[in-house]
């Protein structure tokens, strides 16, 4: 007879690792006890006079940023093992979720111990981090070594792949673990991405063209733009978990629909966290029904990821309100706006975040023929490899007017502050739209692997496309139950920036080898532009890079960590 909360496809698959929960679930204390240890031994590196020493932390950034990975890991491996017990309560463990977990498992487990890549030619090892062999002791029991020896191999990996192909049109594969409502919601957002979106979104990408208007305002008629603003400002004020998954089907469509929405998500969520009464009571309905689109005016050409050394000033005059003179990039769906969220200098004498505010920075939409028609502003389209639905702009500031009413909070020096209590969200909400271009490129990948026949047979019957497949399909999962326990987190009132970043880091790195292996997959046809998995390999690219580049990110964490 099976044991208690065993699945009888276990008896019967010989693929299946019996007493799976149980071996999965006794691997976690070894892996928090290779964390623990190498927690001790980083922070022993950067550490001076017994503080955490930021200087030491950048000196000695690959073992920082390897802790970073390695608690990402720590963290995924445990929100697997959540999912998988929640469904096995469920009675909803059936063999493809097994697999997807036991191959997870499996692979992690070998990462930790010979090497987590952090890209392609950076895998970061135990002993960057001053570790020896011996840190892996726990690793010796029956059940890590199971894992290992018999978790993810090319058996398990094919066995999924069927189950994958006999699924074929099922929203994902595998079980979300979600609640009824979240699916509901997921299935109204994937009908509309596969009827409106999809079809459309290579030939706007093609021809470089702002997505239309139509599609904006039927998002809109969805509740897209006021998902979690609170009901009483106009909005639905669902959760973030909600926001997670409408980001993730729409940008399944097309990243550029998926994102149309976060700088709405930005905009809310600072006037929520920052804004006076009147701002609140002005600005969030308007942004909740699209009345206004904002963008986000934070980044400058010499600054990237250096927020605290913006110099864009902006000065108050003798009437109260303030001129802005400086410039901007990496502008997203500049042009179309009406307002933008705009970082700039208040105080001169500072050159740190100090002296850095937040406007609502009204402005007139443009039209093509003239993109920026409000006084004191300037622009240029930034000419892209992907993620062209919203188009970059640079913009230039001269004496550009705004109200005094709209500097957010009505006070100075407030801006970057403000700023960093959007992270949260913003993170959650990009490690969606990551893994919901990493299904588009497995969506892709299969379909052509199916109908792509070589050497008599469908590509997807040799080893390595399946292989490919099937990673492509346990990574989107452990990436989706991360970004999901992030939003979870938010939502219940927790800090949450940790497993927000962890979320954005994987989830980013799983888009970008997805978009990747589908494009192989394709061979030489994945190069040629009127393949869709092009399209998809440039939309992929700019995740590692924006709401925080991948090293930035590991950064923000280990300084966490180790804080």
């Amino acid at each position: 007879m099976a044991h208690d909360g065993q699945d009888m496809t276990t008896m019967t698959n010989p693929v299946i690792l019996p007493d799976l929960l149980t071996l999965t679930g006794a691997a976690i204390a070894p892996v928090d006890a290779v964390f623990d240890a190498a927690h001790a031994s980083v922070r022993k590196m950067v550490s001076a006079d017994g503080k955490v020493s930021g200087a030491l932390i950048e000196a000695h950034q690959t073992a920082a940023h390897g802790l970073a990975w390695l608690a990402t890991y720590q963290n995924s491996l445990q929100q697997m093992q959540r999912w998988a017990e929640t469904l096995q309560a469920d009675g909803n463990f059936g063999e493809m979720e097994q697999l997807l977990h036991q191959i997870a498992f499996g692979e992690y487990l070998h990462q930790i111990a010979g090497g987590i890549p952090m890209n392609q030619t950076e895998v970061v090892r135990l002993q960057d981090m001053g570790l020896g062999w011996d840190v892996l002791s726990g690793f010796q029991c029956i059940e890590v070594q199971s894992l290992m020896s018999s978790a993810n191999t090319q058996a398990a990996r094919s066995r999924l792949v069927e189950l994958m192909e006999e699924q074929a049109g099922a929203t994902m594969f595998g079980a979300s673990g979600l609640d009824e409502e979240l699916e509901m919601i997921r299935d109204q957002f994937r009908r509309y991405a596969a009827e409106k979106v999809e079809p459309n979104a290579h030939d706007w990408h093609l021809k470089d063209e702002l997505i239309p208007i139509e599609i904006i305002n039927e998002l809109a008629e969805m509740g897209v733009f006021g998902l979690t603003i609170p009901e009483e400002f106009g909005g639905f004020g669902l959760s973030k978990a909600s926001m997670c998954v409408v980001s993730e089907e729409l940008s399944r469509g097309y990243i550029g629909v998926g994102s149309l929405g976060t700088r709405s998500e930005i905009a809310a969520e600072l006037i929520m966290a920052g804004g006076t009464d009147e701002q609140k009571a002005n600005w969030l309905p308007k942004i909740a029904n699209a009345e206004i689109l904002p963008t986000a005016v934070f980044t400058e050409p010499n600054t990237g990821s250096d927020l605290g050394s913006l110099r864009t000033r902006a000065v108050k005059n003798a009437e109260g309100d303030y001129e802005v003179t400086g410039n901007k990039t990496w502008i997203t769906h500049a042009a179309r706006t009406h307002v933008m969220t705009l970082l700039a200098r208040t105080n001169s004498d500072t050159a740190d975040h100090r002296g850095l505010s937040m406007f609502l920075a009204e402005k007139t939409p443009g039209t093509d023929e003239n993109p920026f028609p409000t006084p004191g502003i300037t622009g240029g389209e930034i000419e892209v490899l992907g993620y062209r639905g919203m188009k970059e702009y640079e913009l230039g500031f001269d004496g550009f007017k705004v109200k005094g009413e709209n500097l957010l909070g009505g006070e100075e020096g407030k801006g970057f502050k403000q700023l960093m209590q959007t992270f949260e969200s913003a993170r959650i909400q990009t490690a969606a739209r990551a893994i919901g271009v990493a299904q588009c490129a497995l969506d892709i990948a299969m379909q052509y692997a199916q109908d792509r026949k070589q050497f008599g047979k469908s590509l997807i019957n040799f080893p390595r496309v399946s292989g490919k497949l099937a990673m492509m399909a346990v990574e989107i999962m452990v990436a989706r139950q991360l970004t999901y326990f992030s939003a979870w987190e938010k939502d219940h009132g927790r800090r949450c920036d940790l497993e927000a970043g962890m979320a954005k880091l994987l989830g980013a790195r799983v888009a970008w080898a997805a978009a990747d292996n589908g494009l192989q997959i394709h061979g030489g046809n994945g190069f040629a532009l009127e393949y869709k998995i092009s399209r998809v390999l440039c939309d992929a690219r700019i995740l590692n890079i924006f709401e925080g580049a991948a090293e930035i990110q590991a950064q923000v964490i280990a300084r966490r960590l180790l804080g």
